[in-house]
């Protein structure tokens, strides 16, 4: 199945997913998110004390910009995320993607209907590609730098939660599932004869 800008005959909702609404769905995107972060930390932390984000040595001009640049990273990050579900919504179905924010998330929706593929790429794309990114900046960047670069890759990861979330669910669907974005509600559509 092709993504489409219309719903094609025959097609019947059978999930349904709103991670802003639905307390459960918003608290296993928060479990899963937690679960990173804690993992992510207890992973660096045996190889770069955490107080080397603290360590002023180098003056207090260097240390405001470490913490300066943890910032505006995190915020940059939090739109660049977005903008790649965006673009990927653009490019696979040729209809303009919307932007948002809500007290929980950032967001881009569309109004198509993507295929599990598509759809599985969109919602993956984002922390694949900024995951590998910051991985090598954090690889280059001095030991007085990791933390700030590494806190955004945990941004990355853990805030990644609700597409890890959706794709778990998504994933262990029929091939020919069409699924409609509007932001933080997910629609899922299959043929009738996959609902009976």
């Amino acid at each position: 199945m092709k993504n489409r800008t219309t719903l094609p005959e025959g097609y019947r909702p059978i999930l349904s997913l709103d991670l802003q609404k639905n307390k459960r769905q918003m608290l296993t995107v928060s479990i899963i998110g937690t679960v990173i972060a804690i993992v992510m930390l207890g992973v660096a932390l045996p190889f770069v004390p955490l107080s080397t984000l603290f360590d002023m040595s180098a003056g207090l001009g260097m240390y405001a910009l470490r913490f300066g640049v943890l910032l505006v990273g995190m915020v940059a990050y939090i739109i660049l995320h977005e903008l790649v579900h965006g673009i990927l919504m653009r490019a696979l179905s040729g209809v303009r993607p919307h932007y948002g924010f809500t007290l929980m998330y950032a967001y881009a929706g569309s109004d198509a209907y993507f295929n599990k593929g598509s759809y599985l790429l969109i919602a993956l794309a984002p922390v694949v590609l900024w995951g590998a990114v910051l991985a090598v900046i954090n690889a280059l960047v001095p030991t007085a730098w990791f933390w700030v670069v590494y806190l955004i890759q945990m941004t990355n990861l853990s805030g990644a939660g609700g597409d890890i979330y959706v794709t778990y669910k998504f994933a262990r669907l029929p091939r020919d599932i069409l699924v409609r974005d509007t932001g933080v509600a997910m629609t899922v559509f299959a043929p009738s004869e996959t609902n009976e």
